[in-house]
């Protein structure tokens, strides 16, 4: 009889390591170019809100410089755990962990923040926590400040959870009535959960009112 099984074995270790250095490559060189390209500069203060592990706090921060900070939130132990020792390990200490407890309250001051980072966590939320959370984004954001959010699993996108019934249209209607100016849409290899895969961001700026 043909044992299978060791193959079987060795295909999912093979894809582990494939997917790993996909990640140290997209944390130490894909990431940075592509949150460049978003709009990130070095000097500002950027919040990644959802950060679990840091698949883009850790490029951020690297763009940011010594001038820059990034803060982290996010409400799994193990990931802030994680972060920590991946921005040991990357010599970055311009990186403020926050642990939050699934609140849409941020504690940060009003116009803190240039940009906010929104990627891949908005499906979580439903309809009156999202609102809440963009009234929130809004006070903390600069005037001309900068939101990039990724819109994973909509419609056209592997739809589940919050968004399983909403369009990429939807969403964007629903930032923009709450006070953002759509900018424009940015697509290329992004980091989604623990691999890379072809998506888009969508960019928006504070509305001058």
């Amino acid at each position: 009889m043909e044992r299978t099984i060791p193959n079987v074995l060795k295909q999912v270790e093979v894809s582990v390591i494939i997917a790993n250095n996909q990640i140290e490559w997209w944390e130490r060189d894909g990431g940075v170019k592509f949150l460049k390209e978003t709009g990130l500069k070095s000097g500002q203060i950027v919040l990644d809100f959802g950060c679990r592990v840091g698949h883009y706090t850790i490029p951020a921060a690297k763009i940011m410089g010594n001038n820059g900070i990034v803060y982290a939130i996010d409400t799994e132990d193990y990931a802030l755990k994680e972060l920590k020792q991946k921005a040991k390990a990357h010599n970055l200490t311009n990186i403020k962990i926050i642990k939050t407890f699934g609140q849409t309250r941020l504690p940060l001051g009003r116009t803190a923040v240039d940009v906010i980072l929104l990627y891949d966590v908005l499906h979580y939320l439903g309809k009156d926590k999202r609102a809440k959370l963009y009234h929130e984004v809004f006070r903390i954001l600069r005037r001309d400040g900068l939101l990039s959010i990724y819109p994973k699993h909509t419609l056209e996108d592997d739809p589940m959870q919050e968004f399983r019934r909403l369009s990429l249209s939807d969403v964007k209607r629903e930032i923009e009535a709450s006070y953002f100016v759509f900018e424009r849409r940015f697509c290329g290899l992004i980091s989604h959960d623990d691999g890379l895969n072809q998506g888009c961001v969508l960019n928006f700026r504070k509305d001058k009112i």
